[in-house]
């Protein structure tokens, strides 16, 4: 008798039944009539007509509910705390409450307000989102009660706010700064009125006029000093806003954001989200397009504050800073160029996020995720920055290839060279090397090589040397490097046996380097030395390579192998051929000192 049926049927017809019956029908009020635009199904509950095993029931399915009290009814007000809440809550989940509003029905009986008896309720119970008083016999607040339970559905104040500390929540705080901080293009610490503008356009569609921006600025410089410095918004200036706009009853304005940034009910950045679906058919691979580049370049500039062209451990962490977790370990300085600090340079950089992409194109989108790719680059979703190769087997036919990543697994047993040789890529001689700790070591060395002017990314990867255990990644790539030490007798022999049970009738290129070439060449205990076993299986004569020198190893036996990946049909013919070597050689050279001048430029420029 406090008014539940009456409330529904008097905003169905917009006017007070002059019969009620016990319990009202489902209704459903069409999303096109509700302000959110979501159905609403409206369910009514009758002590006289139905179970508590029913009422159980629809207790379970509801995303809100409204406990309705008569306010000129103290008992009515009194079985709010002592019946219903005790009763629905213990038929939730104490981790997904639903949540509660507080409907004090028949306002026009009394000329007193029951707030000043509901206010303490409201404080006590963390789950009640909002209360309202109404009248179903004059149709006062009818419709707002409606709104106020969607709205409590759609914008929770639960995971925003906490109203005791009348402050925002922890996880609210993690979150909105992750937004600020993708919103801070330039990484100064202040959001100036081209950001906010940029801001206010992704989340809401529209940008605010000068005056607004201003005004927004002065609500915040009149309730805190340190909200706005340089004529942008602070940190603290942009959560103060969100405070506010939450203690004014527009939960919606937060969550707006809080949902175009990715994240969910929880606060948690959603799967959709982080994991885009993206389909890689086999034999196919992953790289970054150009605009996922231009995108990084920007992180990479935002971040480099000393202009150094290299990224200081400071620096890394700050970039990393709207990730959850540290995505790079101290192995990715040693699977990337630094620069004499140890620093990954912008180089390094670039490659890192190739070899990511190439290796776990799923572990790519999430990282482009954290950064806003979609979100600053306006796109549906990081896939958007995904290049899908065509199949491997077209590229053979089409003796062509649109890649610009290659993969080249190196083989070898114990002790032969193979780590000595990835690090060589990446520019460190022995002495350099010896500086690697064990537990940083990385089993993956990715630069950049020039083959035809073309720039390509070389992806080396140390094969474990354990024969049995060679799985099918390890044998799938583009080239081959099979190295053996010159000074051990009993190193060929690993290279031969690989080569004639895994490669020997495969159309991938291998090559057979001789590794340690600085030290006396010793006979090889194998049937064949290596040179006659290569002219025997139609393959390069072995190639002398050391790191033992003083200046950076040569990166030429690189590019060999890089041209190799990308003309695989002419590994066996052209490329046997010295002038072909030597074109492609020149070639890298002309363009790696080109590219060179340019970098100087482009940083000139930077």
């Amino acid at each position: 008798k406090v008014g539940k049926t009456s409330l529904i049927m008097s905003l169905v017809s917009e006017e007070f039944p002059d019969e009620v019956p016990l319990r009202a029908e489902e209704i459903t009020i069409p999303a096109d009539v509700t302000p959110e635009r979501v159905p609403t199904h409206i369910v009514d509950y009758s002590e006289a007509e139905q179970t508590d095993e029913q009422l159980y029931q629809e207790i379970s399915k509801a995303n809100v509910i409204c406990i309705v009290y008569s306010v000129n009814n103290k008992k009515s007000i009194e079985k709010v705390t002592s019946h219903w809440i005790p009763l629905v809550n213990d038929r939730t989940d104490k981790d997904s409450r639903v949540p509660l509003i507080l409907v004090g029905n028949k306002s026009d009986l009394v000329e007193h307000s029951s707030m000043e008896t509901i206010l303490p309720i409201m404080n006590q119970y963390q789950d009640i989102e909002t209360c309202v008083e109404c009248s179903a016999k004059n149709l006062k607040n009818i419709s707002e009660l409606f709104y106020y339970a969607q709205k409590a559905v759609l914008h929770p104040t639960g995971p925003l706010y906490c109203p005791e500390e009348k402050e925002l929540k922890p996880s609210c705080i993690k979150a909105l700064t992750r937004i600020f901080k993708i919103s801070d293009l330039d990484n100064d610490g202040v959001l100036n009125d081209n950001e906010l503008n940029f801001f206010q356009k992704t989340c809401f569609n529209t940008p605010l006029a000068p005056q607004a921006l201003e005004d927004v600025k002065n609500v915040v410089r009149r309730n805190m000093t340190d909200g706005v410095r340089d004529n942008g918004l602070t940190l603290k200036g942009f959560l103060f806003l969100h405070t506010l706009f939450i203690q004014r009853g527009r939960h919606e304005t937060t969550w707006t954001v809080l949902r175009r940034f990715g994240y969910d009910d929880d606060l948690e950045l959603t799967q959709e989200y982080l994991f885009p679906l993206i389909k890689v058919p086999p034999d196919c691979t992953t790289e970054l397009n150009h605009n996922a580049y231009l995108f990084l370049q920007s992180v990479f500039d935002k971040h480099d504050k000393d202009r150094d062209c290299a990224l200081s451990p400071e620096e890394v962490k700050d970039l990393f800073n709207v990730f959850p977790y540290m995505p790079w370990g101290p192995d990715v300085n040693n699977t990337v160029c630094t620069n004499d600090e140890g620093w990954i340079t912008y180089q390094g950089y670039l490659s890192q996020w190739t070899l990511t992409t190439y290796l776990d194109v799923q572990r790519s989108l999430e990282y482009l995720g954290y950064l806003g790719y979609s979100i600053i680059y306006e796109q549906e979703s990081q896939a958007a920055a995904i290049t899908v190769t065509r199949n491997k087997r077209i590229d053979l036919q089409k003796k062509q290839t649109q890649r610009s990543v290659f993969r080249c697994n190196v083989l070898g047993a114990r002790g032969s060279g193979k780590s000595g040789f990835l690090q060589a890529f990446l520019g460190r001689n022995l002495q350099r090397q010896m500086r690697i700790r064990e537990d940083h070591k990385s089993y993956y060395a990715i630069s950049t090589t020039y083959v035809y002017g073309q720039e390509k990314y070389l992806l080396l990867h140390e094969v474990m040397s354990d024969f049995d255990i060679l799985s099918e990644p390890d044998l799938s790539c583009d080239v081959v490097c099979l190295v053996y030490d010159v000074n051990e007798p009993r190193s060929f022999e690993y290279c031969a046996k690989v080569y004639k049970e895994c490669f020997l009738d495969s159309k991938t290129p291998c090559v057979v380097v001789a590794a340690k070439s600085d030290l006396h060449e010793v006979r090889q205990q194998y049937s064949q030395s290596p040179l006659d076993f290569c002219r025997k299986h139609k393959l390069h004569p072995p190639q002398p390579f050391t790191c033992n020198t003083t200046e950076a190893p040569s990166k030429d036996l690189y590019t060999r192998l890089t041209t190799m990946a990308m003309y695989p049909h002419m590994a066996q013919a052209d490329l046997k051929n010295s002038t072909f070597w030597l074109r492609a050689s020149l070639g890298a050279t002309v363009f790696a000192v080109l590219g060179f001048a340019m970098y100087k430029v482009v940083l000139k420029h930077r």
